[in-house]
């Protein structure tokens, strides 16, 4: 077995005790409660805490899944919100309908650089620098779209409609709330695929390629099943992104810092394990909101600060806990089952 995965894989995301499953009701139960006793700045963060959890959640499939390493997840997020929000803006298609060709336009990108790689035999960092060049040729071309605004950004009208659920327009719990059920449906799809035969047999590709290879797994297909499931999963976040902040930048959208923000949750949590990226992204939001407010209370001219916070938490993790918080926290809580034990 493939050491970088052995030791935090699929099965830290499976069976729970019944501490585990008791904790994750009460996770639950205080998430859906959380608007009705949140002021407006903290259920924003919350919901950017989920947005994260959850495109975090749609990368785990690529690389925690599979073991394909994708540094260029924004391409796919921004795919998605400018396709729906296109959409809206020009034609009046709602989010709702927008969103079946924004993820069709993401998954064909996606299909693309899994072509492109894996017929070629790209793999490993090669794949990963193949993802940001597509990132970065889309970012480059979106700067001079001027039917999307260009560089100068795209902005949707917020007006007509101010109060339609249809349009995803409505009040900041509406969005936590599209967020949230985002958040648990990508965890229940998740772990459906792991018990899957499909998920065995990312497993078996992503530990070892050569043996499953032999021993009858189509390496191709599974594997660029999962850079669809993964790239559909993450355009759905750009869906929600552009209905919630009702402006696109291309260098915002498709910009390398924002492939690394989605991919930090699950370093963080636990590449390979289903609640890891969510802890992650619970552990890292909050703390790099609560860095942007003490630099701007205090009137700090600090650009960069906040990208330095990340790069030291990574380093941390990757040094005191480098299978991820989620497994070592499993352990020492007993939140799930060991190997060998029964249900």
């Amino acid at each position: 077995m493939s050491g970088g995965f052995k030791d935090n894989g699929m099965r830290w995301g499976l069976g729970l005790t019944g501490r585990g499953a008791a904790l994750l009701v009460v996770a639950a139960v205080a998430l859906a409660v959380a608007p009705f006793v949140a002021d407006r700045y903290l259920l924003s963060v919350l919901t950017t805490v989920l947005w994260f959890a959850y495109v975090g959640q749609a990368w785990n499939v690529m690389m925690g899944f599979s073991g394909l390493l994708s540094l260029g997840h924004a391409l796919y997020v921004g795919l998605g919100a400018y396709v729906s929000a296109a959409l809206f803006v020009h034609y009046g298609i709602g989010p709702w309908a927008g969103l079946v060709p924004a993820v069709l336009v993401a998954v064909a990108a996606g299909c693309i650089i899994g072509f492109l790689g894996f017929r070629f035999g790209v793999k490993g960092v090669h794949f990963a620098l193949l993802t940001i060049a597509f990132a970065e040729v889309a970012r480059v071309g979106f700067d001079h779209i001027t039917w999307l605004g260009g560089s100068g950004g795209f902005f949707l009208p917020v007006e007509a409609g101010a109060s339609d659920p249809l349009n995803l327009r409505g009040s900041p719990t509406l969005f936590y709330y599209v967020v949230l059920a985002l958040v648990l449906g990508a965890l229940a799809l998740s772990r459906v695929l792991l018990h899957s035969r499909l998920g065995y047999q990312w497993l078996a590709v992503r530990e070892e390629p050569d043996a499953a290879e032999a021993s009858g797994v189509d390496l191709f297909h599974a594997r660029m099943t999962a850079v669809a499931v993964s790239s559909a999963l993450t355009a759905l976040g750009g869906v929600f992104q552009a209905f919630y902040f009702n402006n696109l930048f291309p260098e915002q959208a498709f910009s390398m810092g924002r492939s690394i923000e989605i991919i930090l949750p699950a370093i963080v949590g636990g590449i390979g394990t289903l609640v890891g990226p969510i802890l992650g992204a619970f552990i890292l939001t909050p703390l790099g909101e609560a860095l942007t407010f003490v630099i701007e209370t205090g009137g700090l001219d600090l650009p960069g600060l906040k990208q330095l916070f990340y790069g030291l938490a990574l380093v941390v993790i990757v040094v005191f806990r480098p299978e991820g918080v989620w497994p070592w926290l499993a352990r020492r809580l007993g939140l799930v089952r060991q190997p060998g034990e029964g249900a």
